[in-house]
């Protein structure tokens, strides 16, 4: 289970919201490049980077970080917010971007998304759902829509979509501990598929990441960790302990 550092970038700063809200923001630096650096340098093998301005625009406004990261990083990472269009991933991806990630354009079109992915290539266009109460949520998490985050994501694998960054949006931000009913759930409808998730949302402490991997699901692939980094709740090195200690021996859910 790989460990991935959030790096949320609004206004040219890194910052983090509670549970998604524009006006509940607090400031941890003023430069990116830098922040992705340190985390690198503390052993990050991957980073997730969410362009804020670009998620709540509807148009990325990241691509020139996009190529500074590619430029002073030896690590990949991937980049969302705002790519609605074919040419706004291919920027992306063109920028330095491993993988980009789409959201908003899954719920509205799936067809075009899985296109996506079939165009790209399954490994490097990652599918972004994000929800509260189990409803997908669009526009930078400003809009609730009456699709079923885990009926989304099947229709979506069963197209070709093979990664999924799947966050409950109630719990991001709050370090409350991960919704782990909902990422069993999601976990649950994409193994038909062979589709691996990435777990956003929550977490707080090295333990949460034990009590993700004890859900038995092997295609939780990875997890975003953000505030809880943040705030000093753990190290990385901590958490990636915890990805990695043997859990104990019994029955798994």
């Amino acid at each position: 289970m790989k460990i991935l550092p959030a790096i949320d970038v609004r206004g040219g700063r890194c910052v983090r919201l509670r549970q998604g809200r524009a006006e509940d923001e607090t400031a941890y630096g003023d430069d990116p490049v830098e922040m992705a650096l340190r985390w690198q340098g503390e052993g990050a093998g991957f980073l997730h980077v969410v362009d804020l301005d670009g998620a709540f625009r509807g148009r990325p406004a990241a691509l020139p970080l996009c190529k500074a990261l590619a430029a002073a990083l030896s690590v990949p990472f991937e980049i969302g917010g705002g790519l609605r269009t074919d040419e706004d991933v291919a920027a992306a991806l063109e920028a330095g971007a491993a993988r980009a990630i789409v959201g908003s354009r899954a719920v509205s079109d799936p067809a075009s998304a899985a296109a996506l992915a079939a165009r790209f290539g399954a490994d490097r266009v990652v599918v972004g759902i994000d929800a509260r109460d189990g409803f997908a949520q669009v526009a930078g998490w400003t809009e609730t829509t009456a699709v079923r985050a885990t009926d989304l994501a099947r229709d979506l694998a069963s197209r070709g979509v093979r990664i999924f960054a799947f966050t409950d949006t109630a719990t991001d931000g709050m370090l409350s501990g991960p919704n782990l009913a909902a990422m069993d759930a999601m976990a649950r409808a994409l193994e038909p598929f062979g589709a691996s998730l990435v777990a956003s949302g929550g977490v707080h402490a090295p333990s949460d990441i034990a009590a993700l991997r004890a859900l038995g699901r092997p295609n939780v692939e990875g997890v975003i960790v953000g505030k809880a980094l943040y705030e000093k709740a753990a190290t990385l090195a901590e958490f990636a302990a915890a990805a990695e200690e043997p859990l104990p021996e019994g029955p798994r859910p």
